[in-house]
């Protein structure tokens, strides 16, 4: 996302770089791969290998397979952080299948970003997660937001840092799929007009269409500017909170949340069908330079090409950064539903 300060652009030609975060599980046959620590992940190679589980929907079963990739574009650094967890449910009870997947973009440097990717998922769960109904869900994964911020920004105040972070989520739980975000970030959902089974859409018979399943919070919208107002903030001629900061919802930001910066998500929930074939989470750098239709246009020629995702989703990024020029960090999760 647009940081407070400008960063530099002193790298004109990045390499794709792919990290290697605290507790991202690396699968490799097995879905049931213990956590790996930061340590362990140190001394492996930088690309992460392709995870997989298998999720019951009760009348079918559909295979998922996700990676993540990232590009610092021309900024000096990479203030995102992401987070892949095929087998999510950790240590907490119960048979339901549940995983997590994350985008969180920092700006003001990466602080916030790591806290976010470190704590969200195990709030979200001590709050009542993984569990189908909706309506409890929900409750758990804006309870988690309302915890992780508070306890960040005590740990800001502590620290002295004021980095902040939106943030683009996805929780798998059985059938059910559950996306969350605030500030700038975006989920996209691939789906056919009617079920095939297939990612063969492209052939006319049955297109792809891309469905946004998040709503960006920026300060100069109507409904957050009058948000801001109202808790006492202003928005510049620039767009901007306070004339400095684009996005109107974010972890983190101590400055700004007294001025109506909030870490409050949108939440969406939707039902696998096997109309649904794919996902792709980005940081705003990826959507910057990609229209949701154009990224899910590409992500479906490369999987009908016979890529696997972990290269789909580097192929994404690359195109971004080194042909349709982003210059600001580039991060992407690409998610596929492989229906039997």
């Amino acid at each position: 996302m647009t940081a407070p300060n400008p960063k530099s652009n002193a790298e004109p030609s990045p390499s794709l770089d792919i990290k290697r975060e605290n507790e991202i599980i690396v699968s490799d046959s097995s879905p049931r791969k213990r956590l790996k620590t930061e340590d362990d992940l140190k001394s492996q190679s930088t690309t992460n290998e392709a995870s997989s589980t298998n999720v019951s929907s009760g009348k079918e079963i559909f295979e998922l397979e996700a990676d993540a990739a990232e590009d610092k574009g021309s900024r000096h650094s990479m203030e995102d952080a992401w987070v892949v967890l095929p087998d999510a449910a950790m240590d907490f009870p119960g048979d339901l299948r549940c995983a997590h997947f994350a985008i969180y973009d920092g700006h003001g440097g990466r602080l916030a970003a790591e806290y976010a990717q470190k704590h969200l998922h195990k709030n979200v769960l001590s709050e009542g997660l993984p569990r189908l109904d909706v309506k409890c869900a929900k409750k758990a994964i804006l309870d988690g937001f309302r915890k992780t911020d508070e306890a960040l920004l005590q740990d800001s105040a502590a620290g002295g840092w004021l980095d902040g972070a939106t943030a683009v989520c996805m929780w798998v739980l059985g059938p059910k799929v559950f996306v969350a975000n605030i500030g700038d970030a975006k989920a996209v959902v691939a789906r056919a007009s009617v079920a095939d089974g297939s990612q063969s859409g492209s052939e006319g018979s049955n297109p792809l269409k891309a469905i946004v399943l998040t709503r960006e919070h920026k300060a100069i919208y109507p409904q957050e500017r009058a948000r801001i107002q109202k808790a006492g903030g202003s928005v510049s001629s620039n767009g901007r909170l306070q004339g400095r900061l684009e996005v109107s919802r974010a972890f983190g930001d101590r400055q700004f949340k007294k001025v109506g910066v909030v870490a409050i998500p949108d939440v969406h929930s939707f039902e696998v069908t096997e109309r649904d074939q794919f996902v792709i989470l980005g940081c705003d750098g990826l959507w910057g330079v990609f229209g949701p239709s154009d990224a899910v246009d590409l992500v479906q020629k490369l999987l009908k090409e016979g890529l696997p995702v972990k290269a789909v989703c580097r192929r994404l990024v690359r195109e971004a950064v080194r042909e349709r020029m982003c210059k600001d960090n580039c991060t992407a999760i690409v998610l596929v539903f492989k229906h039997h």
